[in-house]
């Protein structure tokens, strides 16, 4: 079955960390860049981190950098989000996206990706 799963939301106070995984099946995963996007209530989904298909190249929001890592194992067929110092406007529902490229190229559009996971949701708050 082609799909993603992403894991590890929940709640966490302001200043504090995690890792969200987002588990892929049913296609060769090394082939494609993968994406984080995120979408706070009553706003658009963004474009969050993005990283090459052998993971060699990364590119961030201005609003995470040096915040958040994005980071793959193509041997479990997994990319990860480790957000660090968070803040509540981190709050959001955080999706992982398959690019159609092996780069980062047009990474920045929604049309650029032809998977989705279902989302998990961040909290930040004290």
């Amino acid at each position: 079955q082609v799909q993603l799963v992403e894991s590890g939301g929940g709640l966490v106070q302001p200043g504090g960390s995690l890792r969200l995984s987002c588990a892929a099946s049913g296609f060769t995963f090394s082939n494609n860049a993968m994406s984080w996007f995120r979408q706070a209530p009553g706003k658009e989904r963004e474009l969050v981190a993005t990283i090459t298909r052998s993971g060699e190249s990364t590119n961030y929001a201005d609003s995470v950098k040096g915040r958040f890592i994005i980071s793959r194992d193509n041997t479990k067929n997994t990319v990860y989000l480790q957000m660090n110092s968070l803040k509540p406007d981190d709050t959001a529902v955080y999706y992982c996206a398959k690019s159609r490229f092996p780069t980062s190229y047009q990474n920045d559009r929604e049309r650029t990706y032809d998977l989705w996971g279902q989302g998990t949701q961040v909290t930040v708050s004290s």
